[in-house]
């Protein structure tokens, strides 16, 4: 760690700089200022392609070229050179305009095109795609690999555990038994259907000027079809066009990923406080390393501390995201900027996720079933086998099932014995006894196993 990270007041920039250094290029001032260069010069390339212009009529690919060294060369030497416009005109989205004309100044051929950087545009134009291309880069680069990396541990321990039984706890107290793996695979299928639907959720993009409705463009070249060329432009970006805005891009789809994103970090604070409890209880075991330290008093100790550090991550997370999503839908009248200082903590609500993610993997990583323990657990409760046994009670017409059952177990240590000596006292054919007697806790599981293979 380099003194100036020491010096940071954000963690995401200080202690956990090197776990968020990939979203640096996208979420930073750096990277902001990289993707409007690209919106800028890939709208005029676009105004370059358009033939009914006539004073672009000139210009062919091996100009189109020359501005794509203006985003393949842009460096951070260049973004300073941004701010340094910035300072003197108080306005970045300018500021971005007059750095590519000044590089357009240094090539004699391009100079013609100057006035055609911005054409049309406002600011917002520039902002919500660039926005929205930095979102598509980091949900396809960083966001779905992690979730990927996450699921794929928790498959495995699912599918590695699949048929282990283990005591379930409703309420806190003791339940039907399940296996460790088809816990797990819960978690996995609620995870797969959030990624599914974030994967899948459109990035918008609008460019429509001032106020939505083209009039600077039209006003020029009343004969062009402006929407037409508008939604060309934001699909060969990779993204959904939005044909209604105001000045600003409405953010809706932001909120409904945001809102994803939410959903998704809760059902993992869920899994964290989960698998924090199996370990308090000693149901895992966690993998000890020589030389780390578990307390600064206690010697014996390992704490869960990725589990912890995963829910403290990701309710940060939630917090910035959740603000943003019912923030940033709301606009007064056309335009105001009140979504502009919240949409540069779109990476912090992001760099928190992924951190919460890294932890819940480097977690999983370290624990190991105790199986001798979770054995056990099951066989200290055999009263678990109320429930099958009034169940086959009622199929056979004894009267008042559950109630014999419930005076029978609740509230007192039940063991093997005593439960097949009431199994043998009921009215039954012996061949149903014996299927009763054949129960244990252990194999009282139902489709467990199998519904945590097939995850």
């Amino acid at each position: 760690m380099d003194v100036t990270s020491l010096m940071a007041i954000s963690p995401l920039d200080g202690r956990y700089q090197p776990k968020t250094r990939e979203l640096a290029s996208i979420f930073s001032e750096y990277g902001l200022m990289k993707y409007r260069i690209i919106v800028e010069v890939r709208w005029l390339q676009t105004l370059l392609n358009t033939a009914a212009l006539p004073e672009l009529s000139a210009f062919g690919q091996h100009h189109s070229s020359l501005l794509n060294t203006f985003i393949d060369h842009f460096s951070p030497e260049d973004a300073a050179r941004i701010k340094q416009i910035e300072s003197r005109i108080n306005h970045d989205v300018k500021a971005v305009e007059y750095f590519i004309k000044e590089r357009i100044a240094s090539h004699s051929e391009l100079i013609p095109l100057s006035e055609f950087i911005h054409f049309g545009c406002t600011s917002e134009d520039i902002n919500n795609v660039a926005y929205a291309l930095m979102l598509k880069d980091a949900r396809k680069q960083c966001v779905l690999p992690a979730l990927d990396n996450l699921i794929t541990s928790l498959r495995q321990l699912a599918h590695e555990y699949a048929s282990y039984p283990m005591l379930s706890r409703t309420h806190g107290q003791p339940a039907t038994p399940t296996s460790v793996g088809k816990e797990i695979a819960n978690f996995v299928a609620r995870l797969q259907r959030q990624q599914q639907q974030l994967s899948h959720t459109p990035i918008l993009g609008k460019f429509n000027g001032a106020t939505g409705n083209y009039s600077a463009l039209v006003s020029t070249y009343p004969t062009l079809n402006w929407q037409t060329i508008s939604q060309d432009f934001i699909s060969t970006l990779g993204l959904t066009w939005n044909a209604y805005t105001t000045q600003i891009e409405p953010h809706d789809y932001l909120a409904e990923l945001f809102h994803i994103l939410i959903q998704m970090n809760t059902i993992l604070i869920g899994l964290s406080r989960d698998i924090w409890g199996y370990i308090a209880l000693n149901y895992f075991t966690q993998k000890t390393v020589t030389h780390e330290v578990g307390s600064s008093t206690m010697p014996h100790k390992v704490n869960p501390i990725d589990f912890e550090n995963a829910e403290g991550n990701l309710g940060l997370a939630n917090a910035v995201l959740e603000h943003m999503a019912l923030k940033l839908p709301i606009s007064r009248w056309q335009r105001d900027l009140s979504d502009s200082t919240v949409l540069r903590n779109m990476g912090v609500g992001i760099a928190y996720a992924m951190l919460g993610y890294d932890a819940i993997c480097n977690g999983l990583r370290k624990i190991t079933a105790n199986r001798p323990l979770i054995e056990a657990d099951l066989d200290r409760h055999w009263e678990v086998l109320a429930e099958p046994i009034q169940t086959m009670m009622r199929r056979f017409g004894i009267e008042q099932p559950y109630e014999k059952l419930k005076n029978f177990t609740r509230g007192k240590p039940v063991t093997k014995e005593l439960l097949h000596a009431f199994i043998a006292e009921l009215s039954l054919a012996d061949p149903i006894k014996q299927e009763l007697y054949q129960l244990t806790p252990a194999n009282y599981l139902g489709y467990a196993a199998s519904l945590a293979a097939q995850i």
